[in-house]
């Protein structure tokens, strides 16, 4: 819909990455709540699928659009991971409080 728009100058290329990046969190975290409802064990499956959709949706943009979808996937990777290892260490201090 808005591809000749991103596509048009540097900058909306790089606004296309981000925006593909942010449908990369938008997929993981669908298909990981999809997997925790279903009891299966989310990993690194889940990361490589939602990232291949993103590629893919930005290719149709631009090709410099998939390495910043890419590198700002990562980022996002390392920001979520770091939050749930934050989120998850202070509900197993939590627990570990109430059982003492």
């Amino acid at each position: 819909m808005y591809r000749s728009k991103l596509a048009s100058t540097e900058l909306f290329t790089i606004l296309g990455g981000f925006i593909s990046s942010l449908l990369f969190l938008v997929l993981l975290t669908l298909i990981g709540n999809f997997q925790e409802t279903c009891g299966m064990k989310t990993g690194w499956g889940a990361v490589i699928l939602a990232e291949g959709v993103a590629l893919i949706a930005a290719g149709t943009v631009h090709r410099v659009c998939i390495t910043t979808c890419f590198l700002f996937s990562a980022g996002l990777l390392y920001e979520v991971n770091k939050l749930s290892g934050l989120i998850l260490s202070k509900s197993d201090s939590k627990t570990r409080r109430v059982l003492a």
